[in-house]
């Protein structure tokens, strides 16, 4: 863990290539240093290398490994943090000539999870993706690890007790991770099954990180969960039940960040969370239209999107941050619109528009509901669109829309 009476110090390493452009460059630079902060080292050096053939051996080449060392040398860094993911061989290498620990992206990603991890599953899927990331680290890497006692960053969890271990153990330690992670998944699937017995529409919430997922559903739901303006600050998902302006309740979800090079890891350890947004009825992507390339941070997400086929989900784009200055929105758009979470403007209306495109995932049926017909005329209400309704002496017709989920338990009464 991180220890605050001693902070580390970090030399930041960027990289520009022919296979990368240099505003892709600086935008993940940028959000390298966020991480870092984040994380908690200080940074005290920054350089930006161009790389036109990658080393095997070291990544970036043996000159500018020299040229560096010194830069590393007078700003005092106990670290240096590498703007990519570097192979075993590579880091190493990196590590022995420039006399400090060396930690790419990936493993920093993994060490701010492991971090922000609070429930049982979170953590156990954090350990998952670091004892993944390290297992093909190990070879040769003993006298690496001699000298990372007493951890920091990029040695939470397991990081801090590789000495003791071997590839074998490492194996058997993932086997049983997973078999966890299966009971805990099981349990999962149960609650969730018995969610969809009586069947609630799922919103998830989903977009880049730090984008203000967690104010807007704190602003939806009245809800009080933390905030804060870090990356990845909030990884176990959240559920709350609202009521729409049509009065149909939804279950209202808080989920994981996405960031460009999200770690293969963690998105394999996280495919069950993930999986809770594959359930979902509709996605709320939240993007913070204030960020100067948020067109590319909605890239990002459409691909992740794409990969985890989420795709095919009935979505709308929130462009949150619209009281700030720099907010960059100004076009219109199919289920589009702009808010301020943190200031409260537009909820109205986008309460509106879920209830506007959740309509339209609704299919007509034609109901008659006989005496007493009362709570089931209120689930009618609550989870579709009541249409027309006419009663009689032995009940009430209805012409209602409402989602395939609540069409199979009202189809006994269907006429």
């Amino acid at each position: 863990m991180f220890d605050s009476r001693k902070q580390e110090k970090a030399f930041l390493i960027g990289v520009t290539s022919n296979l990368r452009d240099k505003w892709e460059a600086r935008e993940s630079f940028d959000e390298l240093v966020s991480l870092v902060d984040t994380a908690g080292p200080l940074t005290v050096g920054r350089a930006m290398v161009e790389v036109r053939e990658i080393s095997p051996a070291t990544f970036i080449g043996k000159g500018k490994v020299e040229q560096l060392k010194e830069e590393i040398r007078r700003s005092g860094a106990d670290m240096v943090v590498f703007d990519g993911e570097l192979a075993p061989t590579q880091n190493r290498n990196l590590d022995e000539t420039w006399s400090v620990r060396v930690v790419d992206r990936t493993s920093l990603i993994l060490d701010i999870f492991a971090l922000h991890a609070k429930s049982r599953e979170g953590k156990l899927q954090v350990e998952l993706a670091q004892y993944q990331y390290l297992y093909p680290r190990l070879v040769g890497a003993w006298s690496h690890f001699s000298r990372q006692r007493g951890g920091g960053v990029g040695l939470r969890g397991p990081g801090e007790t590789q000495l003791e271990v071997d590839r074998r153990r490492v194996r058997e330690r993932i086997s049983r991770i997973k078999r966890e992670l299966e009971r805990v998944e099981s349990s999962r699937e149960i609650h969730r099954m018995k969610r969809e017995s009586v069947p609630i529409p799922t919103i998830t919430l989903v977009g880049y990180t730090n984008a203000g997922k967690s104010t807007l559903f704190n602003a939806l739901s009245n809800s009080d969960q933390p905030v804060e303006d870090k990356l990845f600050a909030t990884l176990d998902p959240k559920t709350k039940k609202i009521k729409l302006p049509s009065g149909r309740e939804v279950l209202l979800t808080d989920t994981v960040g996405f960031i460009r090079n999200l770690p293969h890891q963690l998105i394999e350890a996280f495919k069950s969370t993930f999986e809770e947004a594959r359930k979902s009825d509709m996605l709320l992507h939240v993007v913070d239209a204030t960020h100067p390339n948020y067109h590319s941070q909605i890239d990002v997400v459409e691909k992740v999107f794409e990969e985890l086929n989420l795709d095919l989900i009935p979505r709308i784009k929130v462009m949150n941050k619209m009281d700030a200055e720099g907010f960059r929105f100004t076009g219109n758009g199919a289920h589009t619109i702009p808010i301020s979470a943190a200031a409260g403007l537009g909820l109205a209306d986008l309460s509106l528009m879920i209830d506007m495109v959740l309509a339209e995932t609704l299919s007509p049926m034609k109901l008659f509901l006989p005496h007493p017909y009362g709570q089931l005329l209120a689930s009618l209400y609550t989870h579709g669109r009541v249409l027309h309704s006419q009663n009689s002496a032995r009940g009430v017709s209805v012409e209602v829309a409402l989602p395939e989920k609540w069409q199979k338990k009202f189809a006994p009464y269907s006429t």
